[in-house]
C-alpha cells in the first residue's frame, strides 16, 4: 500500500468510510517562506477577525465548532471535488467502508453544483433496487433541500437505522419533473467481486476496491477454472463497469494478477522526489489466457488504474465506453481526535505515461450499450471533466459516457459482444492480441 497516498475515491460512499497513512513532511524555512508566511498570518487575522464578528453579531447565537469544520471543509472542496474534511464519525464510518460492510444507501455520490450527484448505485443494495442511476441528482432527502448541505451533511442524512425509510427527490436527465424514490435504509455488505461461468468463458465482476477484493478476484479464477477446465476455457472477463474505485492497493494487486513484468502505475506529486512507481511481480493467475475489460462512464479512479495497466500493456483488450477520467489520489490525513482530512496529493499515470485526469481510459473497442427506450439520453456521466473545480487535465479534456449495466445478461450488449470476441465468433481489427505482457516494460 502506498504510504502517502492509500485510497482513489470519486466521491463519498453513503454509509461509507476509508483507511488512513501518515506522512511526515520536512519543513524547509527560507527568506522567501517567512515573507510568505508573514502574509499569510495577515491573512489569518482576517479569518480570526470574521470569526469573532460573527460569533458577536450574527443573528443566533452559532455553534462555534461547527462554524470552524465548516470554515476547514469550505477550504478544502475549494481545492477540487475530491478534498474534503471528515468528522469524527465520517472518518470512524470510511474505516470500516473499506473493510466491505457498512450502513447505508448503497450509493456513490460526489457534489455537483451543490446537488449530490450519484457516480453510480452498487450492485444489489436498497438504492440500486430502488431505480437509482448513474448521473441522478438527489435535490431534497425527506423533504429537505439538498442545495446549501456540504456532501458529508448530505450524506450524513441519508444514513440512518437500519429498515427505515429515506424518501430522496430526483432530478434525471429526460424527465421534465422531478420526483420522489422511497429507499429502505439496510446494513449495506459490500461483496466486491461476484463470478460465474458463461458456458467456456469465465466472467468476473468487480463493484469495488476494498480490502477483500483480491482475495474475491482470486478466488473466482481458481473457482471459474475448475468448474469450466482449462482445456476448454477461452478466456476471462472483467467486469469494471459503474465500479467507482477504491483502494489503490488493491488495484495494484488486480493488475498484477494478469502481469509478469513492468509498471502497473506511477503517481507523481508537486515536487520530483514525490515519485513513485509500482512494479508487477512474476505470475499470472489465468496462465496468460486472453481478458477482456469491461468499462464505461462509471468505471473511475482504481477502476482506470487496472483497464490502463492491462491496456497499456496489451494483456487486455478493453470494451465498452469511455471511463469518468478520474486521475488523482487522495492522502487521508488523521487529525486525532478531530477526525481527518482526504486531501489530493498526487496525480497517477499509466504504465505509458499517460494521465486520464479528465479524460478517462478510451476502449480498444467502443461498444454502447443497448438501452430500454426510456432510458434513452439518461444515462450519460460528464464524468470527471464535469465536475466543478476538477484538476485541469494535460491537453483536451473528455466528458460524457453511458453508464448503464442491464440487471439481464441476455439483454447486455457489451458483455454479449465481449463472449463472442473470446470465442472467435465475432472478427474486429481492433482486438489486439492479450498474451502478449511485455508491450510496456521497466
Amino acid at each position: 500500500m502506498i504510504r502517502k497516498a492509500s485510497l482513489l475515491l470519486v466521491g463519498a460512499l453513503v454509509g461509507a468510510a476509508a483507511v488512513t497513512t501518515m506522512s511526515q513532511m520536512p519543513l524547509n524555512v527560507s527568506v522567501a517562506a517567512n515573507a510568505a508566511a508573514t502574509d499569510t498570518y495577515r491573512q489569518l487575522n482576517l479569518f480570526g477577525d470574521v470569526f469573532e464578528r460573527v460569533r458577536s453579531d450574527y443573528v443566533e447565537v452559532p455553534d462555534d465548532a461547527q462554524l470552524i469544520e465548516s470554515a476547514i471543509n469550505g477550504m478544502l472542496t475549494s481545492l477540487d471535488p475530491h478534498s474534503s474534511y471528515m468528522s469524527p464519525k465520517s472518518f470512524r464510518d470510511m474505516q470500516v467502508q473499506t473493510r466491505g460492510e457498512f450502513g447505508g444507501l448503497g450509493i456513490e455520490v460526489t457534489m455537483e453544483e451543490g446537488l449530490v450527484k450519484v457516480v453510480s448505485p452498487i450492485d444489489e443494495t436498497p438504492a440500486a433496487k430502488a431505480g437509482v442511476l448513474a448521473g441522478d441528482l438527489i435535490t431534497y432527502i425527506d423533504g429537505e433541500q439538498v442545495q446549501g448541505l456540504t456532501l458529508n451533511e448530505a450524506v450524513e442524512k441519508m444514513r440512518g437505522p437500519v429498515n427505515t425509510d429515506i424518501i430522496v427527490t430526483i432530478r434525471r436527465d429526460g424527465r421534465a419533473e422531478p420526483f420522489d424514490i422511497t429507499i429502505t435504509r439496510d446494513i449495506i455488505r459490500i461483496r466486491s467481486v461476484r463470478w460465474r461461468e458463461e458456458e467456456d468463458v469465465g466472467y468476473v465482476r468487480v463493484t469495488q476496491f476494498n480490502e477483500q477484493t483480491f482475495d474475491g478476484l482470486k478466488k473466482g479464477i481458481e473457482e471459474t477454472t475448475a468448474a469450466i477446465g482449462e482445456d476448454k476455457l477461452k478466456g476471462y472477463i472483467i467486469d469494471l463497469r459503474n465500479n467507482p474505485g477504491g483502494l489503490l492497493d488493491q488495484a495494484i494487486a488486480v493488475s498484477d494478477a494478469f502481469l509478469d513484468r513492468g509498471e502497473i502505475v506511477s503517481t507523481r506529486g508537486r515536487e520530483a522526489d514525490e515519485t513513485q512507481r509500482y512494479n508487477a511481480r512474476a505470475g499470472d493467475l489465468t496462465d496468460g489466457k486472453p481478458v477482456i475489460v469491461l468499462v464505461n462512464g462509471g468505471s473511475a479512479s482504481a477502476s482506470e488504474i487496472v483497464a490502463g495497466a492491462l491496456q497499456d500493456h496489451r494483456r487486455a483488450t478493453i470494451l465498452g465506453s469511455r471511463s469518468f477520467g478520474k486521475g488523482s489520489v487522495q492522502t487521508i490525513i488523521p487529525l486525532g481526535a478531530n477526525g481527518a482530512i482526504r486531501l489530493t496529493t498526487a496525480r497517477y499515470y499509466t504504465p505509458a505515461g499517460t494521465s486520464i485526469q479528465a479524460k478517462g481510459i478510451v476502449p480498444d473497442i467502443e461498444a454502447l450499450q443497448e438501452l430500454p427506450e426510456e432510458l434513452v439520453g439518461r444515462v450519460e456521466t460528464k464524468g470527471e471533466a464535469g465536475l466543478r473545480g476538477h484538476l485541469e487535465a494535460d491537453g483536451e479534456e473528455q466528458s460524457g459516457s453511458q453508464a448503464y449495466v442491464p440487471p439481464d445478461p441476455e439483454d447486455d450488449t457489451q458483455l454479449n459482444l465481449a463472449l463472442d470476441l473470446l470465442r472467435g465468433e465475432q472478427a474486429n481489427s481492433a482486438f489486439p492480441p492479450v498474451s502478449d505482457s511485455a508491450a510496456v516494460k521497466n
